[in-house]
C-alpha cells in the first residue's frame, strides 16, 4: 500500500523526536520480521515436526501474517514489507524514490533478524525456509514474475484507487498471498518478495537460484502496477 509520510514534521515521544520516515522504516522492519518469522517459521516447524503444519497450513500462515501486519501498521508505513512492492510503487510514480533505499533497508534488516532468530531457535532446518525451485530456474522465474504481477495488481488497486473498498485491503492482499502460496508454493516457493528470500538464504547459506527470487518479483511487481494504471486511469471520465 502507499505510504504517506510528511517529512516536514517530527513527532515527540518523551524527550525523543522521531522522524516520520524513521517511524515508517521501523514499521516496515517489524512487518517484514513478522512475515519471515511466521511464514518461514511455519516451513521450519513443519520440517521439525515431520509435517505438523502441512503445506496448506504454511500457505494460510503467510496469508494471515500479511493480513495482520497490514492491519497493524498500514497506516504508518503503507505496509509494503517487500522491496518489489516499494520499487514498483516508485516506478509507477506513487512513492518517492528518495525513500526507496530506507524502506528496503528496513525490510531486509527485519527479515534477516527473523531468519537469524529462527536459526538460533531451531538450527539450520529446511534451509530456514529459503526458496528453491522444484524444477528449472526458468520455470520458477516465470512463475514468480506472474505471481508478483497479480499480487501487485491487487495491492495497487486497493492502495491507489479511490473507488476500491480500502477497508478490505488487508483481506484482499493477505488472501492473494495465501492463494498464490497454496498453489505455487510446491514449485517456486511462492516468494513474491526479495527480502523474504534473501533473509533465509543469508542465514542458512543457501545461495542456489537466489538471483531469480531477487529479480523476477521486481519485474512482475512493476508490470502489475503499470498495467493497473493503464486500465484504470481515466476510467469514467467520459
Amino acid at each position: 500500500m502507499e505510504a504517506i509520510v510528511d517529512e516536514r514534521t517530527t513527532q515527540t515521544r518523551g524527550r525523543f523526536r522521531v522522524h516520520p520516515l524513521v517511524q515508517s522504516c521501523i514499521a516496515e522492519g517489524i512487518g517484514a520480521f513478522g512475515l519471515v518469522f511466521a511464514g518461514t517459521g511455519a516451513v521450519v516447524i513443519d520440517a521439525a515436526t515431520n509435517g505438523g503444519v502441512t503445506h496448506v497450513g504454511i500457505a494460510v500462515t503467510f496469508g494471515l501474517i500479511i493480513f495482520a501486519m497490514i492491519s497493524a501498521v498500514g497506516h504508518i508505513s503503507g505496509a509494503h514489507f517487500n522491496p518489489a512492492v516499494t520499487i514498483a510503487f516508485a516506478a509507477a510514480g506513487h512513492f518517492p524514490w528518495r525513500r526507496v533505499l530506507p524502506y528496503l533497508a528496513g525490510q531486509v534488516i527485519g527479515a534477516l533478524l527473523a531468519s537469524l532468530l529462527l536459526r538460533g531457535m531451531f538450527g539450520n532446518i529446511a534451509h530456514l525456509g529459503a526458496t528453491l525451485p522444484h524444477g528449472s530456474d526458468g520455470q520458477s522465474f516465470v512463475l514468480e514474475a506472474v505471481l508478483t504481477f497479480f499480487l501487485m495488481f491487487v495491492i495497487f488497486s486497493v492502495a491507489t484507487d479511490a473507488r476500491a473498498v480500502t477497508q478490505a485491503a488487508a483481506f484482499a492482499i493477505g488472501g492473494t498471498v495465501g492463494l498464490e502460496a497454496m498453489f505455487a508454493g510446491p514449485i517456486s516457493g511462492a516468494s513474491m518478495n526479495p527480502a523474504r528470500s534473501l533473509a533465509p538464504a543469508i542465514a542458512s547459506g543457501t545461495w542456489s537460484s537466489l538471483w531469480l527470487y531477487l529479480l523476477a518479483p521486481v519485474l512482475g511487481a512493476i508490470a502489475g502496477a503499470w498495467v493497473y494504471r493503464l486500465i484504470s486511469e481515466g476510467e469514467g471520465d467520459g
